[in-house]
């Protein structure tokens, strides 16, 4: 069974917050409202509000709960999304231009903070305050997640332990409680909601080493962005580490490192692409996602033998597997 035919199977679902999503970021101010619709607009895999739903079905399944934290979950993505290519001057996301594009930074900024503000006011529809305590803590660490990548910018000296906290913040946190948080919504048992967790955590790690690959060894079509988008604003990935760590590579990496440093990444880095491509570092990257997939799957193991378990194992292949 292929991914397609999970989406398939939760597609009225989908629609139905597909529509909800664009409800939520509704504003009077007529650029906002255009602003704010900008990059939903443009789709997207959904994957966050489809591990809600999933996980929403280890419990008592109902939409009308489970859309107040599938909603926000999306949201506060996108948000981060806005705010990532102000700091990363991106122009194109999903082959759309971006806010800060189409608009400039100030309105992008504000934007992004509107976003943040409609998921946590749809949020509290839900009375549970462990639930918006979850969320809210999820945004701190998002936020500290994004200073510390920034602080880390050309930063070669870096550990593993940096960059895994890094991601886990940035990237894992919100797909975990996607999982943990659509399990308590439904009802479930903390049992279930912690394994849920655990599981969205380990896919969350992988899908971002995953990224951090796709955009080393991915094509301008398939990314929706020129590769190499990451190293030319500094942003120094698991592959470029791991290749730093070969002594023959090394010197060279950290010439072409500075160089782009030196232009303010407005320069080509196709060289630097060459180099890591031919390193350890692609291989030794997919292995560590890999193993990711393979504990979050093992998470898994001790839930109910439902469609749902299923149908998570086949998204954390996907994931493991993605090459877009």
């Amino acid at each position: 069974m292929k991914i397609i035919d999970i989406y398939a199977r939760i597609k009225k679902d989908l629609n139905y917050l597909e529509k909800e999503l664009l409800k939520s970021v509704y504003s009077e101010h007529p650029q906002l409202r255009e602003t704010s619709s900008h990059l939903l607009k443009a789709g997207g895999k959904r994957l966050r509000p489809v591990f809600v739903l999933l996980a929403g079905q280890f419990g008592n399944y109902d939409l009308d709960k489970l859309k107040y934290i599938a909603i926000p979950m999306e949201l506060i993505h996108m948000a981060s999304l806005v705010h990532d290519d102000v700091i990363d001057d991106a122009d194109t996301r999903r082959g759309q231009l971006t806010v800060k594009s189409k608009w400039d930074n100030r309105i992008a900024m504000y934007t992004g903070d509107y976003i943040f503000a409609k998921a946590l006011g749809v949020a509290t529809q839900l009375s549970n305050p462990v639930i918006h305590q979850i969320m809210s803590k999820a945004i701190v660490e998002l936020c500290i997640g994004e200073m510390e990548q920034i602080r880390y910018f050309f930063h070669t000296g870096q550990t593993l332990r940096n960059y895994l906290l890094r991601i886990k913040r940035k990237t894992a946190l919100l797909i975990a409680i996607s999982c943990q948080l659509g399990a308590i919504a439904a009802g479930a048992p903390e049992r279930v909601s912690d394994k849920l967790y655990r599981y969205g955590y380990n896919v969350g790690m992988a899908f971002q080493v995953r990224d951090d690959l796709l955009d080393i060894t991915g094509t301008e079509k398939e990314l929706g962005k020129p590769p190499g988008s990451d190293v030319k604003q500094g942003n120094i990935t698991l592959p470029i580490l791991y290749a730093l760590q070969e002594d023959k590579l090394r010197e060279p990496l950290l010439q072409e490192l500075e160089r782009i440093r030196a232009a303010e990444g407005q320069t080509d880095v196709s060289r630097f692409l060459d180099i890591v491509r031919g390193s350890e570092g692609i291989r030794k990257a997919d292995q560590l996602a890999s193993r990711y997939i393979g504990r979050a799957i093992e998470a898994l193991a001790s839930l109910p033998d439902i469609q749902a378990k299923n149908d998570l194992i086949r998204v954390a292949r996907f994931v493991g597997d993605r090459s877009y």
